[in-house]
């Protein structure tokens, strides 16, 4: 569904920058779990409340896995790196009631999607150079293809018709700031 692909020289940007990007996926994380969270404030997902905070769960679960692995790397966890796509994503949200809660689904959606996709490239990529990462981003990999369904599902029950409008709006966005230049060795 992507209309644009990972820049090829992504993976050895993370590769040769492992440190700063282990603590970039921690924030990941973190920002996920707290974003499954704040999505319960919208009355249109009143009756998803237990399945967001079963997707918060997970994702603070992933957070400890990655605060484990920069523990055992001995790397210390930093502050967050800045990503100019996720902001760009986040700022195309508009306000209002039905409308807004579309758009926040949709950003989780894709954030979610893109880092299912991500994360198989560094399982493939790492695979022969280290196994314990190629092992680790694998393992990621269904879970954040199920968040990106959740997500979509959720919009889709809200307003399916508007749904994939805003949709095929995002994917063009995406695919727009998929192509901007982004200096730092981040995840997103």
């Amino acid at each position: 569904m992507l209309r644009a692909k990972v820049a090829p020289e992504w993976f050895s940007k993370i590769e040769s920058n492992i440190g700063s990007a282990l603590v970039d996926h921690a924030h990941l994380e973190k920002r996920a779990a707290t974003t499954a969270l704040t999505l319960e404030r919208y009355p249109e997902l009143y009756d998803r409340v237990e399945e967001l905070n079963a997707i918060a769960i997970e994702e603070l679960e992933h957070f400890q896995l990655v605060l484990q692995i920069l523990r055992r790397r001995e790397i210390p966890f930093g502050p967050a790196l800045p990503s100019p796509w996720i902001k760009g994503l986040m700022r195309s949200m508009r306000s209002g009631q039905g409308v807004q809660v579309i758009d926040h689904l949709l950003c989780c959606c894709l954030i979610e999607g893109r880092s299912c996709e991500k994360f198989q490239i560094l399982a493939d990529g790492f695979r022969a150079t280290d196994p314990e990462l190629a092992s680790f981003y694998g393992g990621l990999v269904e879970s954040e293809g199920n968040h990106y369904a959740a997500y979509l599902l959720m919009a889709r029950q809200i307003d399916e018709r508007e749904t994939d409008r805003r949709l095929d709006y995002y994917l063009d966005l995406d695919a727009e700031l998929m192509g901007a230049p982004n200096p730092w060795p981040a995840l997103h």
